[in-house]
């Protein structure tokens, strides 16, 4: 997971991530949405939010930013979108013990 580059939506209007949230009552800082490609970010942006694409931005990270931006904002872990149309997401919670 480190040695790779990752990409990101964010929000041009107030620079919150696009993260994924548990529907239930708990106070959850959610789960950051990674893609592998930037045209994969761009696809579910245009299947899922057409109406709000042009208020997001695609951003790079790699590996090692990315454990340091999820210790800044606190998120509880990861959404690996590994398909952008349907999409098809798989969630990995972050081990905050370590």
């Amino acid at each position: 997971m480190f040695s790779q580059s990752y990409y990101l939506l964010r929000s041009k209007l107030d620079g919150q991530y696009l993260v994924a949230r548990p529907r239930s009552g708990d106070q959850s800082n959610g789960f950051l949405m990674l893609f592998t490609a930037d045209y994969d970010a761009l696809s579910y942006l245009n299947r899922h939010g057409a109406e709000v694409a042009d208020r997001f931005g695609v951003e790079s990270i790699s590996g090692p930013q990315l454990k340091q931006l999820m210790d800044r904002w606190g998120f509880d872990g990861v959404g690996m979108v590994n398909d952008p149309l349907v999409p098809q997401v798989e969630f990995l919670r972050r081990d905050r013990t370590l």
